[in-house]
């Protein structure tokens, strides 16, 4: 059956919109929630509702509910000529700037689904605070999983005075913390001969060339020093060449953000990254199974939010 004239207008005046082409082109394969859309485009979440609800309204989407959440996609038996229109929406979204990033983050997200375990702990972290308990508390938590620690060897990377280094040692087989700062390294060194900790060695070098020989470590650890590096990518490349093989690498990191001060107070280079170029920066370098996820969000100005990245090699 032909479509009237108007639906049509109304479907071109719907793709006519930048935004709106992202996520059309973001639900050509795959069916997504608001709260996926939100992830991946980081729109706030009330502009993502209008732009579907205008979508859904020209006839180019339809809806299903499970749940609490809804999920959009491309309605399949449309008329030939928006399906023409759906298909030049389509092209046109791949000369916006967002596209290469929407779709890394899109692969990133339908590949989470998968992920029960991340699942779960989101819902365990929002259970966690609603009551009090005694004793129970995130540095109790986090004492109980470091002795599950298996007897690896770690780099630390940008690794400051070495506080995470301690933790870890305490555990892990040996652990080798690298900073630029001779200072710190000096600090850190003198600490931890004054604890006693015997297997964890400061080293002074840089992200981008750390001193520590090719495939000698099982785990890199870069907390919140990836910021820090002139080349990003070359220190996750890096790190790549320093991992035993099945080796796996760990960022903890700030998600971009647009906060200038930053570089001036702490000396970054960088404002935070987003999820898709780690993925990106990861996946050149050889990693696989690779996983990224917001896992903290400060609650006061200006609202950092922590990022963690994972990979194998």
């Amino acid at each position: 059956m032909k479509v009237p004239r108007a639906s049509i207008l109304k479907c071109l005046r719907a793709l006519a919109d930048p935004t709106r082409l992202r996520i059309v082109a973001l639900l050509r394969r795959d069916e997504l929630s608001v709260n996926e859309l939100q992830e991946i485009t980081r729109l706030g979440q009330s502009r993502i509702s209008t732009h579907l609800g205008l979508l859904q309204e020209s006839g180019l989407l339809q809806s299903r509910r499970e749940g609490k959440r809804t999920f959009y996609r491309l309605k399949g038996e449309v008329d030939e000529s928006l399906r023409e229109a759906t298909r030049l929406a389509w092209e046109g979204a791949k000369e916006l700037p967002e596209h290469s990033a929407d779709q890394v983050n899109l692969k990133r997200i339908v590949a989470r689904r998968s992920e029960q375990a991340q699942v779960y702990f989101n819902q365990v972290a929002g259970r966690f605070g609603r009551s009090y308990g005694p004793g129970r508390s995130w540095q109790a938590f986090g004492q109980l999983l470091l002795r599950m620690l298996p007897p690896v060897v770690v780099a630390d990377l940008g690794s400051g005075e070495g506080l995470l280094s301690e933790l870890l040692a305490r555990r892990c087989r040996k652990v080798i913390a690298v900073d630029n700062s001779e200072k710190i390294i000096e600090f850190g060194a003198g600490k931890a001969r004054k604890n006693g900790i015997k297997n964890l060695e400061f080293r002074l070098g840089d992200l981008e060339s750390p001193p520590i020989d090719a495939c000698s470590v099982d785990w890199v650890i870069l907390s919140q020093a990836l910021h820090h590096a002139r080349d990003p990518a070359k220190a996750i490349r890096s790190a790549h060449q320093l991992l035993v093989a099945n080796g796996q690498i760990l960022i903890l990191d700030l998600l971009q953000h647009q906060f200038e001060q930053a570089r001036d107070l702490y000396g970054d280079q960088f404002l935070g990254f987003a999820e898709s170029d780690l993925h990106r920066w990861l996946e050149e370098a050889g990693f696989r199974k690779i996983e990224i996820s917001v896992v903290a969000r400060e609650e006061q100005p200006p609202y950092f939010q922590t990022v963690m990245a994972s990979g194998v090699k």
